[in-house]
């Protein structure tokens, strides 16, 4: 299993409920549809960064393909223009 975990700032002047609502809205209904991905669950953070990402798949393999995927280039179109920075880390447990 590989466990994906990234962490998002938010643009100045997003209201940051409302988009991390909408984020976990896109984002989370893709479990099931995307071979491989069989966990995600998308948070408000409330020190260093304003939210989090947790997702689980089989193999370093499906993280690649989801990214491509077009079902999850669907849903970041609702809110790319939100984000400000990301980091990503990527293991294998």
């Amino acid at each position: 299993m590989v466990k994906h975990i990234v962490v998002y700032t938010l643009k100045e002047g997003v209201d940051k409920d409302a988009a991390v609502a909408l984020i976990a809205s896109k984002l989370e209904p893709l479990v099931g549809k995307i071979p491989g991905l069989r966990h995600m669950e998308v948070r408000r953070c409330y020190a260093g960064v304003d939210y989090a990402l947790y997702s689980e798949f089989d193999t370093a393999e499906d993280v690649k393909n989801y990214r491509a995927h077009p079902l999850h280039q669907e849903a970041k179109s609702h809110f790319h223009h939100f984000l400000a920075t990301r980091v990503s880390a990527d293991y294998e447990v």
